[in-house]
């Protein structure tokens, strides 16, 4: 089967999982965890460089998903990105706080190094793929995208620490996501011949 058809399949299995789950399903969340806390786990400890923190943000995320499952809505993306949103979302707060420390700076080099628990099949060539594609970017583009999503900052301070305005950052932003999604989509895996 080829790549694109399994990530329907997923998708269509995680909805289906998901209406489980807004019905009490406790076996839904068990399906849930195990599909996706591989991957949440990874990503949580890439920005977090804490574990012990990681595995705290997949707890709260896996509770918010019990009691908020009902608002999932398909039509506005995958359960996978509902979930991925949320560790994100969950981490930036994290490295927000005061009471944390910021004892480790995270870089491209750093996030390179550090690899998920497992593997996810799903991923598992994505990752050469994002940086491939992220090395396609300008320079300008670039520059915020590694800013927001790897950095956590609002598009304001990525506009203050550049010397730019906030809507300039924002139009960057959104190229930026319209190459890389443009870039990925022609090159995922399992579409070649």
């Amino acid at each position: 089967m080829d790549a694109m058809n399994q990530r329907a399949r997923q998708a269509d299995d995680d909805d289906a999982c998901m209406a489980r789950l807004a019905g009490g399903d406790r076996a839904a969340l068990a399906d849930l965890y195990d599909r996706h806390a591989p991957t949440m786990l990874g990503v949580a400890t890439a920005l977090l460089a804490d574990r012990a923190e990681a595995e705290d943000v997949l707890h709260d995320v896996f509770v918010e998903a019990w009691k908020r499952a009902a608002d999932f809505d398909a039509a506005r993306g995958t359960v996978r990105a509902w979930l991925l949103v949320r560790v994100r979302s969950r981490c930036l707060d994290r490295l927000k706080a005061p009471r944390r420390s910021r004892r480790v700076a995270l870089d491209d080099a750093g996030l390179d190094q550090q690899a998920a628990p497992t593997v996810d099949p799903m991923t598992r060539h994505t990752r050469a793929g994002v940086r491939d594609a992220l090395a396609a970017l300008t320079p300008d583009q670039r520059v915020v995208v590694e800013l927001a999503y790897f950095h956590g900052l609002s598009t304001r301070d990525i506009g203050a620490r550049l010397g730019v305005p906030a809507g300039t950052v924002k139009s960057r932003l959104w190229s930026a996501r319209e190459r890389l999604a443009g870039i990925l989509l022609a090159h995922a895996p399992g579409d070649e011949p």
